[in-house]
């Protein structure tokens, strides 16, 4: 089943502030055509150019700008949805407070296709922001980087980005493409704000002397445009330089709270020397939400097998720091045999009710979520 040809905005709102969709429209799509009406739809994720709002939605799809505005659960304010028996059902609507009944809306945001198919969507909107300024920061230390990440926040600035590198990451991006990063290096953040023209100004500056004396190497701002996307070519880079590592990626995205980056860093640089795998790690350290990379080359003997093994770890890891296995990519087929190690039997058993009373004969997505039911 497959809904790409259901790729119309139906209706743009612009008093409401709400965008009526299918779910076959493209993420930037939509964001484009609200950005010429004056308004904004925040949700980014790396797929944007590509993934459809129908997708985004079945996943709960984050992005970098989750740490300012959120994930997509919470621009959904409405559903039109066929369930698996075949009713069609209307969840939310078109109000910014609708306390009747159950929260349908946010359970099926997130749910991969399991409990019915979309097919129209209502979106919250915002008033597009005047500027965005952005910021490349480099750290002697990971932990110079987080407490970075603490202290800004703590100090009443909300970045629209706090993107994180570790330095195994800095050193495939260096080694490919030579951009001059300094040799002391051992982290970076990628910051953005947005907003009043003059306030992001003013915050940029106030960012700078907050993080000086964390250990602070280089502090670049850009000043325009150009300048701007010329510091995010450095986390662009990022994924084509992995493949000089190895051929395969295992990317895993584990969350933690934002103060305790370092220490699920530091077990994952543990389980690296454990299982000698090659492991690299970025992603939006605002949030917590960590993008663990285990690289390795299947043509070599038992190196998936230590591979899988090193993914349990790194999930416990992030569990046993209060975290969670992952922030945006969902269970779907590659999570579902680790689920109980994060969700009790409890949990699991309440799950799957739903599932049954929704979808009785599981047909929507069999699976996923739960591999080990025969039915």
């Amino acid at each position: 089943l497959v809904t790409t040809r259901m790729n119309r905005i139906l209706r743009i709102d612009t008093e409401n502030l709400i965008a009526e969709v299918e779910p076959g429209v493209v993420t930037e799509q939509l964001q484009l055509a609200v950005e010429k009406l004056g308004l904004f739809y925040p949700p980014d994720p790396a797929s944007l150019k590509f993934s459809t709002l129908g997708g985004n939605v079945a996943e709960n799809a984050g992005g970098p700008r989750c740490v300012k505005y959120g994930v997509t659960r919470d621009f959904v304010m409405g559903l039109e949805l066929v369930l698996p028996t075949g009713e069609i059902i209307r969840t939310g609507g078109e109000t910014y407070k609708a306390v009747v009944g159950y929260d349908m809306t946010r359970l099926l945001c997130g749910s991969e296709g399991t409990l019915g198919v979309i097919t129209k969507i209502i979106f919250k909107l915002l008033p597009l922001p005047d500027a965005k300024k952005t910021m490349l920061t480099i750290f002697d230390s990971i932990d110079g980087a987080a407490k970075a990440v603490s202290t800004i926040i703590g100090n009443k600035i909300i970045p629209t980005t706090l993107e994180f590198m570790d330095y195994a990451t800095l050193q495939c991006v260096e080694r490919r493409f030579n951009l001059g990063i300094p040799a002391e290096g051992r982290a970076v953040l990628l910051i953005e704000v947005d907003g009043d023209r003059d306030l992001i100004e003013k915050q940029a500056t106030r960012i700078q002397e907050l993080i000086k004396p964390l250990g602070l190497v280089q502090f670049r701002a850009a000043k325009d445009a150009a300048e701007s996307e010329e510091l995010w070519r450095v986390r662009r880079l990022v994924s084509p330089s992995l493949r000089d590592i190895n051929p395969t990626k295992y990317n895993e995205d584990i969350v933690v709270p934002r103060s305790k980056v370092p220490d699920v860093i530091r077990a994952i640089e543990k389980i690296q020397q454990k299982y000698d795998i090659p492991i690299v790690n970025f992603g939006h350290a605002g949030d917590g939400n960590i993008h663990v990379n285990i690289m390795i080359d299947k043509d070599i003997p038992g190196m998936d097998e230590k591979a899988h093994e090193a993914i349990r770890e790194v999930f416990q890891a992030a569990l046993d720091l209060n975290g969670t296995m992952s922030g945006e990519h969902g269970v779907g087929l590659s999570k579902a045999p680790y689920i109980e190690l994060e969700l009790s039997p409890q949990q699991i058993g309440a799950m799957k009710a739903i599932k049954s009373a929704l979808d009785p004969n599981n047909i929507m997505n069999p699976g996923k979520m739960f591999p080990w039911e025969e039915k």
